[in-house]
């Protein structure tokens, strides 16, 4: 359906710039490996339709915002809000014209291992207690009934925007007050790492974007979460309709107006990323925006353009 539409718009685009090619130049992304796919999905149709070179990179959230707010990058992935200490940051080296366009919605998923039998739902303490510093150590603390067996985990890095969401929503948001993330379990900035961890430990459970579970198929099993009114299992309708509580959760990209205004390969890129991204969404696994949120991302890029 993508590769259809691209070669459909190729023409227009194309005809749209007076010397033939669209966009020429490149663009530079980075951030979030959470919205890495949904970036290089764009940055894969785009070169269908344009000269311009897009290469995305994946070191993190905040990573990917430090490379932004330094001059190093001209779009950043962030699976969180760009926070107020990032926004000086940038200001201090003169980037104060910030474009944050949302481009979709993510449910955060609590995995394990397939074969682990005993974990089907977990409430938002049992979750809090797993992840945090001085927690749990093996499953039957997480309750009676589950084996001795010791827990392995496997999570994101601190650069993530997705160690950030989870430490806001769960351990900040669970019932235990002044507690911190354990430091202990496995990190990584590479979801796919993470995802081959919970694969090949039975005793292991881990966290991170819906799509990397998506993709995973079989070889992962998604853990339903109680966040106050029964198990909810992470899905493209529990996301949208907020039922998926506390983690739904919402995916930008970030910009220059400055870039939009003057770089015509930005400014392509960016143009191209937001008219397809309610078709690109879903074929990367995440979930597409309320159509009155959508317009209100399509008119920040109309208003921010020439």
């Amino acid at each position: 359906m993508i590769l259809a539409l691209a070669v459909a718009l190729a023409s227009a685009v194309l005809a749209g710039c007076g010397d033939g090619t669209a966009g020429a130049g490149s663009v530079r992304v980075d951030g979030s490996s959470t919205v890495f796919p949904i970036s290089e999905a764009a940055a894969e149709e785009y070169s269908k339709v344009s000269r311009a070179r897009v290469n995305v990179g994946f070191s993190g959230t905040g990573g990917g915002l430090e490379k932004f707010c330094r001059g190093e990058s001209d779009v950043s992935n962030a699976s969180r809000p760009i926070k107020q200490s990032e926004r000086d940051a940038c200001a201090a080296n003169g980037i104060t014209d910030i474009v944050e366009i949302q481009v979709a919605i993510d449910a955060l998923t609590v995995l394990v291992n397939p074969d682990n039998d005993w974990v089907t739902c977990l409430d938002v303490g049992q979750v809090q207690d797993i992840f945090r510093d001085g927690g749990y150590t093996h499953w039957n603390q997480v309750d009676p009934s589950f084996p001795s067996a010791r827990i392995a985990g496997y999570v994101p890095g601190t650069d993530s925007g997705t160690f950030d969401y989870f430490v806001e929503a769960i351990i900040e948001g669970g019932p235990l007050e002044d507690v911190h993330h354990r430091g202990d379990f496995t990190a990584s900035e590479d979801d796919n790492i993470l995802a081959q961890g919970v694969q090949n430990d039975r005793n292991a459970i881990g966290y991170f974007g819906f799509a990397y579970y998506l993709e995973a198929g079989q070889s992962l099993k998604a853990v339903a979460i109680d966040g106050g009114e029964g198990c909810v299992e992470p899905s493209f309708e529990a996301a949208l309709d907020g039922s998926y509580q506390p983690l739904s959760r919402p995916l930008y990209i970030y910009t220059r107006q400055s870039l939009l205004e003057t770089n015509e390969a930005v400014r392509g890129f960016i143009q191209f990323y937001v008219d397809h991204m309610q078709d690109l969404v879903p074929e990367v696994g995440y979930i597409t925006l309320p159509e009155d949120l959508y317009r209100e991302q399509v008119e920040k890029v109309m208003v921010s353009q020439p």
